[in-house]
């Protein structure tokens, strides 16, 4: 951002939000147990039992037919415009992935119903009826719209959030490319500035990640104990029609509160960036806490597509942290020296031959941040 903010600080704990589990679904069969652990304990007779069961079983099968035909009704004028002309991508687009089985549970349900009922077509008919217009009335009135919760799963189970192509589009645009060349590039920069890059488990690019996603274009204006010193060589790769597309990186010096300079690879994520305008610009219609929430799950995505990149690892750092609007100025570069620690530290410990394996999200998946100047044991999370 090329405006003053508020100055950066410390909360704690930060924690990434992870996958979804089934406990929802451990919790629905549950729910069955209970339901028939009741209806065993009622006075009441099997064959209604059954009756209504039925019935209500196929009342929700035609559902989800009707809701799939009212749907339908609006696709069918966007048959070629989002459905390529094809009037079968209509029909599986509207009515669900499961339809022969809901059709055949369907004719199941009616089959039962109709034996257990032992009455005229008259009383069945009218029964489907009610079942129709309880459904329609549920849908008119919006009644069965997804939770925010079902729509969140389901946009993070089929990669579909903003974070999601953010965090791709970055791996994929940049750090696929620059991160496997870095320590070449680290090298022939020593050999032109007498090897002051000199701690090679710091060769690596530091990656800050704010979930706020407030990012200043000068790092310094962040924190004053940040100052720019140089670039390393540049990249240069012919990209998407631009011939020797330029990539390069900024080497900035940080002086700790023992009054010494630290030399690293710094920079923000820019889509980060991105995150914070839409928040910004009324018609993105996205709102602070859509932005927090995808802000966090674009640092998880980033950190799990990094993980299982043969070519980047060792090679990056990503540094998540939350800000607020008071507290410590110099937060932004305790934090950065706090991450060189714990390479230099957990270099350390690679020599005395711990070699535990590593996962980017541990079972906990909290980030610690700490105005403690000691190290943290943190290394359950790929940061």
């Amino acid at each position: 951002m090329s405006h003053e903010m508020e100055r950066p600080s410390i909360q704690t704990p930060l924690i990434i939000p992870k996958p979804r589990g089934e406990r929802a679904h451990y919790a629905t069969w549950g729910f069955i147990a209970l339901c028939v652990f009741a209806l065993y304990h009622m006075e009441q007779s099997w064959h209604h039992v059954a009756e209504n069961l039925t019935f209500s079983l196929m009342t929700l099968q035609i559902g989800v037919l009707l809701k799939g035909v009212c749907n339908f009704v609006e696709e069918i004028w966007h048959v070629q415009s989002r459905h390529h002309s094809s009037w079968w991508r209509v029909v599986k687009a509207c009515l669900s992935p499961s339809l022969r089985c809901y059709t055949l549970l369907l004719l199941v349900n009616v089959c039962t119903y109709m034996a257990l009922l032992r009455d005229t077509g008259m009383q069945l008919f009218l029964n489907l009826n009610l079942g129709c217009l309880c459904q329609l009335l549920s849908f008119a009135f919006g009644l069965q719209s997804p939770s925010a919760v079902e729509m969140s799963e389901i946009c993070e189970k089929n990669n579909r959030n903003v974070a999601h192509g953010l965090a791709w589009s970055y791996y994929v645009g940049y750090l696929k490319l620059v991160l496997p060349r870095l320590k070449d590039l680290i090298s022939e920069f020593n050999r032109a500035n007498n090897n002051l890059l000199k701690c090679k488990e710091t060769w690596k690019l530091h990656i800050l990640l704010p979930v706020s996603c407030e990012i200043y274009d000068d790092l310094q204006k962040a924190d004053s104990h940040i100052q720019y010193w140089k670039d390393l060589p540049a990249l240069q790769l012919d990209r998407a029609g631009t011939k020797w597309r330029s990539y390069k990186q900024s080497i900035y010096k940080i002086l700790g509160e023992d009054k010494k300079l630290n030399y690293c690879i710094v920079e923000y994520a820019p889509p980060l960036q991105a995150l914070y305008a839409m928040s910004q610009d009324e018609s993105a219609t996205f709102s602070r806490e859509d932005r927090l929430e995808q802000a966090q799950l674009f640092c998880r995505t980033l950190g799990e597509i990094l993980q299982h990149s043969k070519e980047c690892a060792g090679c990056y750092r990503l540094i998540v942290y939350e800000e607020s609007g008071d507290s410590d100025s110099h937060f932004l570069s305790k934090e950065i020296l706090r991450h060189i620690r714990q390479q230099h530290l957990e270099e350390y410990t690679m020599c005395e031959g711990n070699h535990e394996p590593t996962t980017f999200l541990s079972t906990e998946p909290s980030i610690l941040i700490s105005d403690s100047e000691l190290p943290g044991p943190l290394r359950s999370d790929g940061f």
